[in-house]
């Protein structure tokens, strides 16, 4: 064979067209991964007193929760953001929320306190969130108390936010938490308690916040500020009510109604929670929750909230199988079998704020 006939073999399209077609898709799977390297979602723990921590990363597989701007998670009363580096408060949703795109963030304010101050607390550290990701608001969802907190922000620095998602939260009050005030101190709505009693139930409260701020990884010296008689005052319904009148925002206009409105201020509001309190009989939480329902007298309830006391904005369910614990896919994702799933439904809603451009 001369030189001549070996070229023209050689060059012919069908044998060197595969090679360059490989060559090819090889360059593309390169530009591809360093693409999914720049856009990993992202997972930030913002206890830290100095500013938020990276704690997990991931390649996205989908787009699916790529919101515009990023997601803040509150916690509600008692709570933590990763207790002792292994129990996440939202157990697991803010890594399966980064799968599909998101940027997470999840906060620490006072674990016992009332929603003013926490909510002052959430705000400064959602200032340092917009400062870290170069977007200039975020898309806040808390759960139970934090639903308050995030109203709070949303009412005094509309400008940081784009969206509001209450979850199981009492916004108009909880019926557990009158009876607890009424059982104590059923006339006093100062600032403090005026017995012994209230002072020793309020002192365990303080305890349990301080606890959670140290399991959280906040240093002794930088303990928030907790105050259990001022965070029962807030959720109490006559508390609710004193806070509604500062803060109106796509609140119903009378108690089982419906929100009047779901966009304030260019702000767009959603709620979601559930019903029933015995969801999972390996969940021992569940059987305090049986017992805290008591006071709602047969109302539907989650063992804390009511569902009419739950509705804020565009309220996308009020009647999920799942009770108060089950809506932050607690206790270590021990929720009703069969039911809707406690990370589905936040994926969902998540993905609702994408399709707003949110």
């Amino acid at each position: 064979m001369t030189i001549k006939t070996y070229l023209c073999t050689a060059l012919k399209p069908s044998l060197f067209l595969p090679s360059l077609g490989a060559i090819g898709a090889g360059v593309l799977l390169l530009t591809l991964q360093t693409t999914s390297a720049q856009a990993a979602g992202q997972y930030y723990n913002c206890a830290n007193a100095n500013g938020c921590k990276l704690v997990d990363s991931k390649y996205f597989t989908s787009s699916y929760t790529k919101t515009q701007y990023p997601v803040v998670m509150a916690h509600g009363l008692g709570g933590f953001t990763k207790l002792f580096g292994v129990i996440d408060y939202f157990n697991g949703i803010p890594g399966e929320l980064i799968k599909g795109g998101s940027e997470v963030y999840t906060t620490k304010t006072s674990a016992v306190n009332n929603s003013e101050v926490r909510g002052e607390q959430l705000l400064q550290q959602v200032k340092t969130i917009t400062a870290i990701s170069g977007k200039a608001k975020v898309n806040l969802f808390g759960h139970s108390q934090g639903g308050i907190d995030i109203r709070y922000v949303a009412g005094v620095a509309p400008k940081y936010v784009a969206s509001v998602t209450a979850v199981s939260s009492p916004e108009q009050g909880s019926k557990t938490a009158d009876f607890v005030k009424n059982t104590l101190e059923p006339n006093n709505t100062s600032g403090s308690p005026s017995n012994v009693t209230t002072e020793l139930v309020s002192g365990v409260f303080n305890l349990i916040g301080g606890f959670t701020d140290v399991g959280s990884g906040i240093s002794f010296n930088q303990i928030q500020q907790q105050d259990g008689w001022q965070a029962l005052l807030a959720l109490s319904t006559s508390g609710a009510a004193n806070f509604n009148a500062k803060f109106p925002a796509a609140m119903p206009r009378a108690y089982c109604g419906q929100p009047a409105s779901t966009n304030v201020n260019g702000i767009k509001y959603y709620s979601f929670s559930g019903v029933g309190q015995l969801t999972s009989a390996l969940d021992p939480s569940d059987y305090l929750l049986a017992a805290t329902g008591v006071p709602f007298a047969g109302e539907s309830n989650d063992g804390l909230v009511s569902a009419c006391s739950s509705r804020l904005g565009y309220v996308i369910r009020d009647n999920y199988k799942m009770n108060h614990l089950d809506s932050a896919d607690q206790v270590l994702g021990l929720t009703a079998w069969g039911e809707s799933e406690p990370k589905s439904i936040y994926r969902t809603q998540v993905n609702r704020l994408k399709n707003a451009n949110l």
